[in-house]
């Protein structure tokens, strides 16, 4: 089970719910991957919906990472999303709100 006030979301990867999380670690390794001049600007890209699939598979990876779960970009790319591209979207929005949210805003 997830716990949002650690920042936590859930995504199904092959069949199993393994937990995201955006750590320091996570977020600067994301930052580094997307070629991101800033934090804001890599969130902007998701806000605005001018993220790319290369985006949405860097932050998965990062998340998956920052929760525990090793797995690189290919891997991931070859597993199988509980919900598809659409949850794996929402999963990722999700995770960027409530890293960069108070507590009991998460809704």
């Amino acid at each position: 089970m997830v716990n949002p006030y650690r920042g936590e979301v859930e995504l199904e990867v092959n069949g199993e719910f393994r937990r995201m999380r955006l750590t320091l670690g996570a977020l600067a390794e994301l930052e580094q991957r997307l070629e991101s001049e800033s934090l804001f600007e890599m969130i902007s890209r998701f806000e605005t919906g001018a993220f790319r699939v290369r985006d949405l598979v860097c932050l998965l990876v990062a998340g998956l990472n920052g929760g525990g779960f090793k797995i690189t970009e290919a891997e991931l790319l070859g597993c199988q999303i509980g919900g598809g591209p659409l949850a794996a979207a929402r999963a990722a929005a999700k995770l960027l709100k409530i890293t960069f949210t108070m507590p009991g805003d998460h809704t």
